[in-house]
């Protein structure tokens, strides 16, 4: 992000957008953290999310999915370590029951409630803890930024550390903020990967243009990810613009102002993306995929996306493997058109990159020297397609020894 970004331990977040309130508690669902955020504004707010592509779908995001179509929301709700996933009538009772006692305690309107839940799939929805634990804790809202460091810290499971981000800007003069917090570990694979992303503001939006902004932004952010292949459940990014800075309401997609907003909100969203794939379970690495050259943007980015899913890639990554063939294969089979003898590939680290192939003909190269990039922490891999103007960029992780070892015993 750029030099007007902060991220916690910062008191700029997500408290420091006018109208919202937080409150991150220990309602006992997970025995030693935080498992209940609330992320509150004072007004109804323009509303839009992007929610998990997987056929097998959680409670939270069958409830969200249709509160999302009013364009409004006003108050999100998320427990971690209970997933409400393939719970059946039990869980569906418990979803709607954690958004009615959210609407009942703030006295607004139920389909204002946007409601999520992440942790261990098919267990019971303890619904009475959840439900209890929204009353109790709906009276502790606050603006103060402790209270917005706690919410982001309540929707943790497996990660390590908590998930911020924050920026502003101008339009017209008038002083915009935008805040977000974010969960992801494992599970995590484009198309809405295991993973959550809360995002507010205080700009003036139209639920129609905001709702194209954050599509659009998430298929460059979020959709560009992935830890280990596998997509979730539960998966939801949300926004929400409550229009308190005061500035004229954005409400065309030519409109230099709405342009401006995008350019912020998809920094935001590239930021958390990144935090979540550098928390990856058990990852060593974290991976920069370039495809540039290319003759769309969606052959760039299908091309990303193959190249960072092969696990095959992500083991040679582990292993300071320069093992090129890998990278050349995962363009053959992304089912998009590539032609490999005109392509040029470079390997390294973020700082010096080894060419490895030119117009598709191998080239000699040190290859110790080239193990010796590969240790670094931040690698990147640039495909030149030499096909267009087009490229597309992703990030990703390693697949370690250790990500098998924890996933391994997971439940146990």
């Amino acid at each position: 992000m750029n030099n007007q970004t902060t991220t916690s331990p910062m008191i700029q977040n997500l408290t420091t957008v006018r109208g919202i309130s937080c409150w991150g508690a220990h309602i006992g669902i997970k025995s030693m953290r935080r498992d209940l955020a609330i992320i509150y504004s004072e007004v109804p707010a323009s509303a839009a999310a992007t929610f998990t592509q997987n056929k097998v779908v959680a409670a939270p995001i069958t409830v969200s999915r249709r509160h999302i179509k009013s364009g409004k929301a006003q108050v999100i709700v998320c427990n971690a370590g209970n997933a409400n996933a393939c719970t059946g009538e039990q869980g569906m009772h418990g979803a709607e029951a954690m958004a009615e006692a959210a609407a009942n305690t703030l006295k607004i309107d139920k389909e204002l409630v946007l409601i999520a839940s992440t942790g261990l799939i098919g267990e019971p929805f303890p619904t009475d803890n959840v439900v209890n634990g929204i009353k109790e804790n709906i009276n502790k809202l606050s603006s103060d930024s402790k209270a917005g460091a706690f919410a982001a810290n309540a929707i943790l499971t497996t990660d390590t550390f908590a998930k911020e981000g924050f920026l502003d800007f101008d339009i017209d003069g008038i002083h915009i903020n935008i805040a977000g917090i974010a969960k992801g570990s494992g599970m995590i694979h484009p198309n809405m990967a295991t993973m959550l992303g809360f995002i507010v503001s205080d700009i003036a939006i139209a639920p129609p243009l905001l709702d194209k902004a954050v599509k659009e932004c998430v298929n460059k952010s979020f959709n560009m990810i992935t830890v280990d292949g596998d997509t979730s459940t539960n998966d939801m990014v949300a926004v929400i613009c409550n229009g308190l800075a005061g500035n004229e309401m954005l409400r065309s997609q030519d409109d230099d102002r709405y342009l401006k907003f995008k350019d912020q909100l998809q920094e935001m969203m590239i930021h958390l993306a990144k935090l979540i794939v550098s928390d990856g379970e058990g990852s060593s690495k974290f991976i920069e995929y370039k495809v540039s050259g290319a003759p769309t943007e969606k052959i760039a980015r299908t091309l990303v996306r193959s190249i960072s899913n092969s696990s095959l890639v992500k083991t040679a990554m582990f292993g300071r493997d320069p093992n090129w063939g890998r990278i050349i294969c995962a363009s053959g089979n992304a089912g998009v058109p590539f032609d490999y003898t005109s392509v040029d590939l470079y390997l390294g680290d973020e700082k010096t990159q080894t060419q490895v192939l030119e117009k598709g003909r191998p080239l000699q190269f040190d290859r110790n020297q080239l193990k010796r990039l590969l240790r670094e922490a931040h690698l990147v891999i640039h495909l030149d397609m030499n096909a267009g103007e087009c490229e597309g960029i992703g990030w990703g992780a390693d697949l370690t020894t250790d990500y098998v070892m924890f996933n391994s015993v997971y439940t146990t």
